[in-house]
């Protein structure tokens, strides 16, 4: 299942208030790690969306000169 990169900074986000108000160290700690995973996630997340981006736009304009390369044979 995917997930946007925004749901994942959400998380992050989350555990890092968690981690704030955490009394026990070892709450905080474990905290801490998840919003270090969870930041990670959202990176990763991003960088997926943009590159399937530049994959699509690149696919587009890769038609489009097919098409245009057609359109001037039959002139």
């Amino acid at each position: 299942m995917y997930q946007s990169f925004e749901f994942y900074e959400a998380r992050a986000q989350e555990a890092a208030l968690e981690a704030d108000a955490a009394t026990l160290d070892n709450v905080k700690q474990r905290n801490l790690r998840a919003e270090k995973s969870w930041t990670r996630l959202a990176e990763l997340a991003r960088k997926v969306a943009t590159d399937r981006a530049k994959a699509e736009q690149a696919k587009t304009e890769k038609r489009n000169a097919e098409l245009g390369l057609q359109l001037s044979q039959l002139n």
